[in-house]
């Protein structure tokens, strides 16, 4: 797990391909396609985020995607737009923008045999 102190400031855009923890500012964009991005409470977030999953501790002004899950924790403010399968706001956090939550697909169940007109088991019907 990589570590950004609160002494730290990036402007620019930041990748990577471990979980990260920031504590500094960072101004750009921030991409973490498949792992988990903390912004701790001394972060101060400037920057469109996506990442595998979120945990929101401190200040993050800017659109947040994650493919499996966001956490705003209580002391946790969000200003711009979220976008996961899965939210968690606590009590107290701030969250100001709007909320796409994508539908969890549910593997529809099968579909029952049907009695041919003959009285024996078919498939069912092709359409």
């Amino acid at each position: 797990m990589a570590n950004i102190g609160k002494s730290i400031t990036i402007k620019g855009d930041l990748t990577g391909n471990e979980d990260l923890v920031i504590d500094g500012n960072i101004e750009g964009r921030i991409d973490l396609p498949n792992n988990q991005l903390t912004i701790g409470a001394e972060g101060k977030i400037k920057a469109d985020i996506h990442a595998k999953s979120a945990v929101l501790v401190g200040h993050v002004t800017g659109n947040v995607s994650a493919t499996e899950r966001i956490e705003v924790q209580a002391s946790g403010i969000v200003e711009g737009d979220v976008r996961a399968p899965r939210l968690v706001v606590q009590e107290g956090a701030v969250l100001n923008g709007a909320v796409e939550m994508s539908e969890v697909k549910r593997q529809a169940p099968a579909e029952p045999l049907r009695k041919a007109a003959g009285g024996g088991d078919s498939l069912p019907s092709q359409s």
